[in-house]
């Protein structure tokens, strides 16, 4: 046990040390370079200039954005996967990104472009795909994989629901091209700090709950024989998943994959208990996901892609493995 301990801090210092190291070289690295002695000097000890404010307003909101955004939908994805039971469920699989997309596209079509709007609408459409895509699953008694295949029809419908609205409201679509894919070249603090305000609290009370996700994870019948009420922590982790997921697509736009790919790896190196899954997925996911910006960023550089594209390159192979690895979605013992 002291070794299994061991070997889990280790594997957290050394996610820390990604995230920590991929953070560093997202302020450093661009269309224009920075020292690190620089950036002491322009966020510390509070220097002024053009290339400070480049710092301070272009590189640090991208940079925390990037991080708040990969912990929240790696983590999210970790909370579907154990809820649903099913190893390829994700916020961008089973329509929770599409959700939450949906929500800021009617929010900026009614004109409402507050940072706390913005994120509540993100909210409240995650929350209610996956109230659908649950009650999908309870009702139909559907199983794992049709369970996600019904994910992606309703990923389809409320994505087509989202261009509907941006083709008949152009205004609402400012955003669009960057939404779409998911990207933080145009991250500001005004939309930046509600929805990390929102990831930081839902941590928190995910990080009080590891016992209970546990065993809502082990089945219904082995949580009410313990005596855990199923339905009532079932719909908390749910909507602690939308909030994740809802809160990161309101900033970093439609991202996939993140929620898919970083989980899976986590379980595999650290396994399916939550106490140890969380973190590391939180930690990973950050880490990666800021690595995968500073590349999309670098690449073509003085060029930028969107980081979705990479995403996607990353992703689709990575999810046909896990399909055909699992075989239509059996869990990982």
């Amino acid at each position: 046990m002291e070794k299994n301990n061991g070997r889990f801090w280790f594997l957290i210092i050394c996610a820390a040390a990604v995230c920590i190291l991929s953070a560093l070289l997202s302020f450093c690295l661009g269309s224009i370079n920075f020292t690190p002695k620089q950036i002491f000097a322009a966020l510390i000890q509070g220097e002024t200039g053009a290339c400070v404010n480049i710092l301070k307003y272009a590189r640090l909101p991208r940079t925390i954005a990037c991080l708040a955004a990969g912990a929240a939908l790696s983590v999210a994805g970790a909370i579907l996967q154990n809820v649903l039971s099913n190893n390829l469920a994700s916020p961008g699989v089973i329509g929770v990104n599409a959700g939450a997309g949906l929500g800021v596209t009617l929010c900026c079509a009614s004109g409402i472009l507050s940072g706390w709007a913005v994120s509540a609408s993100a909210f409240a459409g995650s929350v209610i795909a996956t109230m659908i895509i649950t009650i999908f699953a309870g009702r139909t008694g559907a199983s794992k994989t049709t369970v996600v295949l019904g994910g992606v029809a309703l990923n389809s419908i409320l994505n087509a629901f989202r261009e509907s609205v941006t083709t008949l409201r152009p205004d609402s679509a400012f955003m669009s091209s960057e939404f779409r894919v998911g990207g933080f070249s145009s991250v500001s603090y005004v939309r930046l700090l509600p929805a990390a305000a929102l990831i930081a609290i839902s941590l928190i009370l995910l990080f009080t709950l590891f016992n209970e996700l546990d065993v809502v994870a082990l089945g219904d019948e082995t949580a009410h024989s313990v005596g855990l009420s199923v339905r009532r922590y079932r719909i908390i982790f749910l909507i602690l998943s939308a909030s994740l997921a809802g809160a990161a697509v309101s900033f970093a736009g439609m991202l996939s994959f993140v929620g898919l790919i970083v989980p899976h790896l986590s379980r595999r190196v650290v396994g399916n208990e939550s106490r140890r899954l969380i973190p590391f997925s939180a930690l990973l996911g950050a880490g990666f996901l800021t690595l995968c910006d500073l590349a999309a960023r670098m690449i073509f550089s003085p060029y930028e892609l969107p980081v979705g594209i990479i995403m996607a390159i990353i992703g689709g192979p990575a999810f046909a493995f896990i399909l055909i690895r699992r075989k239509g979605g059996r869990r990982h013992g």
